[in-house]
């Protein structure tokens, strides 16, 4: 694995540092709008994120990480335009919903594979994509994906 570089790093810190004001907002106000200030700042670092990683290239070519940036952009884009109600009208805060809970995801599945992959430094957990403890983590995420997002549909259709 290659060593990290002050741009991983900050890339890093970005992914960081939007998770954590995703989870404030996602605690205190149950779904991410950008009317509050955590939910702006977990959009904005998660669109910095995203970008950054476009760009990361120390481990070979367009990659799995690359795509879900890819995937990331879109729900920021399509959870935007249903934020604002321009499409699928009483639908569009489903929408919103699950495209900005997807995010979590997205933020998680390259996170605790580049974790895995480098930590301990020079005896890493994984050395392979294929791990079971890798699968293990990501069945673990999206079943817990699932349940926010099912709580948040509830939560959504109670409040209307």
């Amino acid at each position: 694995m290659p060593e990290m570089s002050l741009y991983g790093w900050f890339h890093t810190f970005m992914g960081i540092f939007a998770l954590l004001s995703g989870f404030y907002s996602l605690v205190k106000y149950k779904i991410i709008d950008s009317q509050n200030t955590s939910a702006k700042i977990f959009l904005i670092c998660t669109l910095v994120a995203a970008v950054t990683a476009l760009t990361l290239y120390k481990q070979g070519g367009f990659g799995v990480g690359h795509m879900l940036a890819v995937l990331t952009l879109l729900a920021l884009i399509v959870g935007r335009v249903n934020e604002k109600g321009l499409f699928f009208g009483w639908l569009a805060p489903y929408f919103q919903t699950l495209c900005y809970t997807s995010l979590f995801l997205f933020h998680s599945i390259p996170a605790i594979t580049d974790g895995l992959r480098r930590l301990p430094v020079g005896d890493p957990v994984i050395t392979t994509l294929t791990d079971p403890l890798l699968m293990g983590f990501y069945a673990a995420f999206f079943s817990i994906y699932i349940v926010v997002l099912v709580m948040q549909m509830l939560w959504i259709k109670r409040s209307t």
